[in-house]
């Protein structure tokens, strides 16, 4: 469903696992910056109302899982802590060419978000499934399935924006380098670590 040409490495578990105040920080922040991206794209794309809606929508809904995620630390006693460069998004930032096109910046970023979404919505279920942890078994089962929708509206918006073969052949090259990109990591306690 999700397209991914690389599936995340159950080892990474063990590695979250171990690191779960790093993990979940690094979650934490995750949801904020997703809040400021579609935020951004508002502040951007004003004069496209239905995006405008949605984008809104996405921006409140990550919030309160940034929210989720510290309520959970704190119960465990945790602190947030301070967040960290997340050089996944930047990367896959900089896989397209800069545009003066505004439309095709839309869609890059659009792809870009579907892209985050559709990975954290993969990491949360193998996550969710090896995680003899019971709470966050089912936060993470919760979580995925959100991910998943945004997955879905980030590329919808993208097909509706330019033709859809020029998107899909845009998305599936975004894949394939997100895909090499993958195969060195799995070895920290971070959401695309």
């Amino acid at each position: 469903m999700l397209g991914l040409q690389f599936d995340t490495e159950t080892s990474w578990v063990d590695v979250a696992k171990n690191g779960l105040q790093q993990l979940l920080t690094d979650h934490a922040f995750a949801e904020q910056k997703a809040a400021s991206n579609a935020v951004s794209i508002i502040i951007n794309y004003s004069e496209e109302t239905e995006l405008v809606k949605d984008m809104s929508d996405i921006a409140i809904e990550e919030m309160e899982h940034f929210r989720m995620v510290h309520n959970l630390m704190v119960d465990r006693g945790m602190v947030l802590g301070q967040a960290t460069k997340n050089d996944y998004a930047l990367k896959l930032q900089g896989f397209f060419p800069k545009t003066q096109d505004r439309t095709e910046a839309l869609v890059h970023r659009l792809l870009v978000a579907a892209l985050i979404e559709a990975r954290s919505c993969e990491r949360f279920k193998v996550f969710s499934d090896h995680m003899p942890d019971e709470q966050l078994s089912e936060f993470y089962k919760d979580l995925m399935i959100s991910e998943a929708n945004h997955y879905t509206l980030f590329l919808g918006y993208a097909r509706k924006y330019m033709d859809k073969e020029i998107v899909d052949q845009k998305w599936n090259d975004l894949l394939s380098f997100e895909a090499e990109m993958m195969k060195n990591r799995g070895t920290s306690a971070k959401v695309h670590g």
